[in-house]
């Protein structure tokens, strides 16, 4: 059965989890950590993308994102494939490190943001890396201790969280600490991870549970109610719809480039050239916006056509959004 694809968007929450391949390790010590911690917050900054809760454990790790401009997909890809290299070559390994794709739930912020927060900051806990709850704040590689003022960590964004259990910062502290005490107890929750629900005739309902009313529209790639599952789903639709509808008008890389050429009178060719005259720039820049976010293509693919890193097309990814709607949009009959 082929695989479906990511449900991503702007400003969309994301649950993300990555694991090692055969359950293996993905860190050995702190230097691994450490590696992998440098890389996170680097792309985070460099995409806009921002971090609400994180936990890295010896052969897995979760991340709780807020997707900026740039695609979720394109960050994953900068994080998890620049830092299995770097691990490769730090402990002298070849082959692929992490197991499959990573797994990402597109999340309703409300009520599941916070459930998600404690959920992915009790996991050294529930792991038996700390052994109880208290442990946690000094646990290196976790956000926990991050919201609780015990360490700063300048890509995760404490002040979001924290304001949602009160005004002034101490008590939204204690009550924040009290409401993850509470979720000790609760051990593994599936339906957080994307998983704990089985496709039923009118949906999806809870697997051991016989109540009908528990069936509701679901998708295991999104985490939310029923209106919101379909509102995203009908979304999701919309934009592939669009993609489909541009590369049947026969957009592909090189009609986008002459498109590019045309709209803004620079030659192909200069384009091309990694030239930094700003006419160039701002045609590079639409270009990589149509290519990522109108025909599907990914970053690193549009970096290969270009010659330049996947970190270059992210930045122009975002500044071509600007200069798309001043006027050049890509026109289709969907």
């Amino acid at each position: 059965m082929p695989r479906r694809a990511r449900i991503d968007a702007p400003l969309a929450v994301q649950h993300v989890i990555a694991r090692g391949i055969e359950r293996r390790r993905i860190f050995f010590g702190p230097v691994d950590y450490e590696a992998f911690l440098r890389r996170l917050g680097t792309v985070l900054h460099e995409t806009g993308t921002v971090c609400y809760a994180w936990a890295l454990m010896p052969n897995h790790l979760h991340l709780l994102l807020r997707t900026g401009k740039t695609p979720l997909p394109t960050a994953m890809r900068r994080i998890l494939t620049g830092y299995a290299g770097e691990f490769n070559r730090r402990h002298r390994r070849h082959g692929h490190l992490f197991q499959n794709r990573y797994k990402s739930v597109l999340c309703q912020e409300d009520p599941y943001l916070l459930e998600l927060v404690r959920y992915i900051h009790l996991n050294p806990q529930r792991s038996g890396l700390v052994s109880e709850v208290q442990g946690l704040a000094q646990y290196p590689y976790c956000g926990h201790g991050a919201l609780l003022g015990r360490r700063r960590i300048g890509w995760q964004d404490t002040a979001y969280v924290l304001r949602l259990f009160g005004h002034s910062q101490a008590d939204a502290r204690r009550r924040y600490l009290q409401f993850v005490k509470e979720g000790e107890r609760q051990g593994r929750r599936p339906e957080l991870t994307g998983g704990g629900l089985r496709r039923s005739l009118k949906g999806w309902e809870v697997p051991g549970k016989k109540s009908r009313s528990l069936r509701m529209a679901s998708d295991e790639r999104i985490l939310g109610e029923g209106d919101f599952v379909l509102e995203t789903l009908k979304a999701a639709e919309e934009r592939l719809t669009r993609q489909a509808a541009l590369r049947r008008k026969g957009y592909d890389l090189e009609r986008l480039l002459d498109e590019a050429s045309a709209r803004l009178s620079v030659a192909g060719r200069r384009i091309l050239s990694r030239s930094r005259e700003r006419q160039a720039v701002r045609a590079r820049d639409l270009f990589s916006y149509w290519a990522v976010r109108e025909i599907g293509q990914t970053g690193v693919a549009v970096a290969r056509f270009l010659g330049v890193s996947p970190a270059a097309v992210s930045l122009a990814v975002t500044r071509g959004e600007k200069i798309a709607n001043e006027g050049h949009a890509l026109e289709v009959d969907t």
